[in-house]
């Protein structure tokens, strides 16, 4: 029986999938496994026995991956459960930085009361909300991940010109992307030739203030910045001077800061990307599938602290060894030695300091659990 922790509410077609041998709720005491979304996790202490935090989300930085990692625990993320969602509304934030429609809004709500003159109130007012198509202007595309690349390439159908940049873009995402979209050298390089600019990586301390009063001084007069990532991609002192005084058209944003809150010409929405019922369910059920399988088998898909590692069990027979570690020289051989039983199959994977390597072993001695424990340099030793 295992226990599941949740921290924030998950839909339910994902939780259901667990299964009868898991108890899952907001008070379960001693759980195996976490389940959360935004609430944040960085304060608290975690029991021995916690073995994995599935995040229902793309973003951890409300975990704290690195106490995790050294503590033997697994953290998932869902990265493009919610891809559609937010692909959705940063084209949406797009028409917002340049049709004027959140203005022209408001401002018709300032008529009310004026009766059967509204319609020429209408007609007459209306020529202070002009703004640009979007049809053949430039969209920049910081990072072309999950996201990244549903807007880039929904952008193309728009008739725009898209150029992107992502030094980390893998060969299944090259091969998605639209052949129309143009792939630079750098983010500068996609920041200075851009009519609009939208950003989709991580902040991390090589992305904070990814765009600065520099970077901004190298952009074309006029361009319209969406960030719908995360806070501190963007320095908002910065960007509020830019938007003032005209280099910057436009700011569209669901990551609102008290400084920028209400100024003419930036849009600041509530965090909405993921708050879709469709993506609520797409989280739930990778989340909870990814801490099923690791839970009963020891496989780890989509971890932002360890390795992807999946081995098929061959026989039902064989005890499974799942050991973590650090990925330093001759260890692996160590933990060999200890091992009486015969192993029948192995794999092993590092991610930076750190591996884990699973065991499957025939005849396996109940001490061999504690002998490989107490090997230096052992993390975490699981049975199953």
């Amino acid at each position: 029986m295992f226990n599941i922790l949740t921290l924030n509410k998950i839909a339910k077609v994902g939780t259901g999938r667990l299964g009868d041998n898991y108890t899952c709720g907001d008070d379960v005491q001693n759980p195996d496994a976490v389940l959360v979304r935004s609430a944040a996790m960085h304060d608290m202490e975690f029991a021995d026995n916690l073995l994995a935090i599935a995040r229902a989300g793309a973003g951890t930085n409300n975990i704290p991956k690195e106490k995790c990692t050294e503590q033997g625990i697994v953290v998932f993320n869902t990265p493009g459960a919610n891809a559609n969602a937010v692909k959705e509304l940063v084209i949406a934030g797009m028409l917002l930085a340049s049709r004027k429609i959140k203005e022209g809004i408001d401002w018709e709500k300032t008529l009310k009361g004026n009766g059967d003159a509204v319609g020429k109130m209408v007609e007459k007012g209306k020529s202070q909300f002009v703004g640009p198509e979007i049809q053949g202007k430039t969209l920049g595309v910081i990072g072309l991940g999950a996201i990244g690349i549903l807007v880039a390439n929904s952008a193309v159908a728009l008739g725009m010109n898209v150029v992107g940049f992502d030094p980390f873009m893998s060969v299944p995402n090259a091969l998605r992307l639209d052949p129309a979209v143009k792939l630079m050298k750098s983010n500068e390089d996609v920041m200075t030739n851009c009519d609009y600019l939208t950003i989709h990586v991580p902040l991390t301390p090589e992305t904070k203030d990814l765009v600065d009063a520099d970077m901004i001084a190298k952009m074309r007069d006029g361009v319209r910045i969406l960030n719908f990532s995360r806070d501190g991609l963007v320095n908002s002192t910065a960007l509020l001077d830019a938007v003032k005084s005209g280099k910057v058209a436009k700011y569209v944003t669901d990551f609102a800061t008290d400084d920028i809150l209400g100024e003419e010409n930036i849009i600041c929405m509530p965090h909405l990307g993921a708050s879709t019922p469709e993506s609520e369910d797409n989280c739930a059920v990778m989340a909870c599938d990814q801490i099923k399988e690791y839970l009963e088998n020891g496989n780890i898909i989509n971890s932002v602290n360890y390795p992807a590692i999946s081995l098929a069990r061959t026989n039902e027979g064989d005890t499974r060894f799942c050991v973590m570690h650090k990925n330093v020289p001759e260890l692996l051989k160590k933990i060999l030695s200890e091992i009486k039983g015969n192993v029948e199959n192995m794999l092993s994977k590092s991610r930076g300091d750190y591996a884990y390597t699973i065991f499957d072993v025939a005849g396996a001695d109940a001490a061999d659990a504690d002998k490989i424990s107490a090997v230096d340099g052992v993390i975490r030793v699981r049975v199953i």
